[in-house]
């Protein structure tokens, strides 16, 4: 029977390619493993047996209880199937109990990283706090991990030897040219992050744009590199809610990476807004994270409703997107129908999601150091769990990521190609 900490958890995890290290100073597990789980403190026991599944991990890797020393993806993909279903046998808790002491049922405090948002969900004040929960952290630290691009949405890879630079320039190359942007014509982009989506289409395509997000930080990075780049006449940048958008008719929209922050209630009041700013036959080109139908049970019956929000006791819903939700594609598409909008283009990006991820935790790994003194380890800790754990998600198809394309017909007419020419 084992008798260490190590050799216990190393029972519950089964066999597997990892090694675990505890506090008592004990170490199981493959001599040659690429990755190491390591148990630091008591705590990491107490935290998992008080939230058992993913929440209680994180919380423990970002409090410093629990460590994973080398290969992240590795111990993530044995974590996600052996440890994070919360499905540890009774008498496996019994023998970790034993070793977390008799406060082991004790709830500790959550790292103070953890949302506590207020206020109706998806209200405007809400929505803004959640977005500066996540994006007003450092524009420093983004700009280490997204690296020159200062992108946060899915790139587009020619080849898994593109530069991350290279593949961000693609996707936003790509998103132009669905769009039809040519010189003269207005964009608006939803949830600009710091920029780069109006900048290209400025630049490349002669456009007039504007740009809005909530965040503060973001906007006064953007306004900079609008600046800098010479474009202020032609780019503007907003702290704005896209819900208060008022201006004439734009010709294209694009809204990447803010579509999970909409939520289900508000989806058909935004693709509804959306129409109204766009032009008889002008585009929009909604990129966006989504889930997977439920699938029919063996029966033949209608599949389950899933919730479509991100996990309430999941790790990304309490440390990274607070308030964030997921659509499924086919519900998506329906719903920009019934907005008055026709779906011409629909496209899913996840393996390229997948490298985007493991090319922002290599940069973030390869700038450890600079990364904490800027942010503190706690919020680099979340950075590199959620990161590492999204792309394991993309790869295994859990999660997608899709670009929609719609266009407001004007009278029947589309203003589109025969076939799609990008």
């Amino acid at each position: 029977m084992a008798t260490s900490l190590a050799s216990v958890i190393a029972d519950v995890l089964g066999e597997v390619p990892i090694a675990v290290e505890t506090y008592e100073g004990d170490r199981t597990g493959p001599p040659d493993a690429r990755s190491t789980l390591v148990f630091r403190s008591p705590d990491a026991l107490r935290r998992i047996l008080t939230a058992p599944g993913e929440l209680g991990l994180g919380r423990a890797y970002v409090a410093g209880d629990l460590d994973v020393e080398g290969d992240v993806f590795e111990a993530l993909s044995v974590l996600q199937s052996r440890f994070a279903t919360a499905s540890v046998a009774p008498h496996d808790i019994a023998r970790l109990v034993r070793f977390a002491g008799l406060d082991a049922v004790k709830p500790l405090a959550p790292p103070q990283e953890e949302a506590r948002l207020h206020g109706h969900r998806h209200s405007r004040e809400r929505d803004a706090a959640a977005i500066a929960h996540h994006y007003d952290v450092s524009n420093a630290f983004y700009r280490l991990v997204l690296g020159p691009s200062m992108t946060y949405s899915c790139a587009v890879w020619s080849s898994r030897d593109d530069t991350l630079e290279a593949a961000q320039a693609a996707k936003h190359e790509l998103i132009s040219r669905k769009l039809g942007l040519r010189e003269g014509m207005r964009l608006l982009d939803i949830g600009c992050g710091w920029g780069e989506m109006v900048l290209h289409a400025a630049r490349h395509h002669g456009v007039e744009a504007v740009g809005v997000t909530l965040s503060r930080e973001q906007a006064e990075w953007g306004r900079k590199a609008v600046a800098e780049a010479g474009l202020a006449d032609r780019v503007q940048i907003r702290e704005q809610d896209y819900r208060d958008v008022r201006d004439a008719s734009f010709d294209a929209i694009s809204s990447i990476g803010m579509f999970e922050h909409v939520g289900l209630r508000h989806l058909d009041p935004y693709f509804r807004h959306i129409a109204r700013l766009l032009r008889p036959e002008g585009r929009l080109l909604n990129h966006g994270i989504s889930r997977p139908a439920a699938r029919r049970s063996r029966t033949g019956g209608r599949p389950p409703m899933t919730p479509p929000r991100l996990r309430r006791r999941g790790f990304v819903d309490r440390y990274v997107f607070p308030d964030g939700e997921l659509h499924e594609i086919g519900s998506v598409v329906s719903t920009i129908g019934s907005a008055g909008l026709e779906v011409r283009h629909v496209e899913d990006l996840r393996e390229h999601y997948a490298l985007t991820l493991r090319s922002w935790v290599s940069n973030l790994e390869a700038g450890w150091d600079e990364a904490v003194v800027e942010v503190g380890e706690p919020r680099a800790r979340i950075w590199r769990l959620y990161m590492a754990a999204c792309a394991l998600g993309f790869e295994a198809g859990r999660i997608q990521v899709h670009q929609v394309l719609a266009v407001r017909n004007g009278g029947g007419r589309s203003g589109m190609p025969l076939r799609p020419h990008w």
